[in-house]
C-alpha cells in the first residue's frame, strides 16, 4: 500500500508542476509585435584617436543620452534629455529600414590612430551596425541626415 500511495503522490505533484509551468508562459508583447522594423533606438559613436576619446549617443522615442570623454586624461561627462514624440520622428524620418541592409562597412582606422563612427540602428526585429560607413556615398546620406538632425537638439560640447 504506501508503494501506490507514493505513485500517486507523485503523480499528482508532477501534475501540480506542468499546471504551474503552463499557466507561467511568457505572453508575447503587444508592443514588440506590433511592427518589427519599427526603430526602437539608434546609436551613434566616435571612438578612437591618440587620447582615446569617445563619444557615444543613444536615441530612444522619449529620451537622449549623450557621453564624451578621452581615457588618457581619465575626462567623462554625460547629458541626458527627454524628447518628444515628434522630435523622435524628425530624427528618424531619414532612414529607411528597407535599404539599411545595403549599407556597408568600411574598415576600422583605431589601428592607425584614427576615430571611428559607428551607427547602431534597433529594430525588434534585428540591429543593424555600420563601422565607417561614410565611406558608402550611396547610402549613408540617411545616415548623414540623421547626425544633421541630431545635431538640432545637442548641445555644443556634444556636437
Amino acid at each position: 500500500m504506501p508503494t501506490t500511495r507514493n505513485i500517486h503522490l507523485k503523480i499528482i505533484f508532477l501534475i501540480l508542476l506542468l499546471s504551474a509551468f503552463f499557466s507561467c508562459e511568457k505572453q508575447k508583447s503587444p508592443v514588440a509585435s506590433k511592427n518589427p522594423n519599427e526603430i526602437t533606438s539608434i546609436r551613434l559613436s566616435h571612438i578612437g584617436g591618440t587620447m582615446g576619446e569617445y563619444r557615444i549617443i543613444k536615441v530612444t522615442k522619449d529620451s537622449v543620452f549623450a557621453e564624451k570623454g578621452a581615457t588618457a586624461n581619465k575626462t567623462h561627462q554625460e547629458w541626458a534629455s527627454a524628447i518628444n514624440i515628434d522630435t523622435w520622428k524628425r530624427l528618424r524620418s531619414s532612414i529607411n529600414v528597407k535599404d539599411l541592409d545595403q549599407i556597408k562597412s568600411s574598415p576600422s582606422q583605431q589601428s592607425v590612430d584614427g576615430i571611428d563612427e559607428t551607427f547602431q540602428v534597433r529594430t525588434p526585429k534585428k540591429i543593424h551596425i555600420y563601422v565607417n560607413s561614410f565611406a558608402d556615398t550611396e547610402h549613408y546620406p540617411q545616415l548623414q541626415q540623421f547626425k544633421e538632425q541630431l545635431d538640432l537638439i545637442l548641445p555644443q560640447e556634444y556636437k
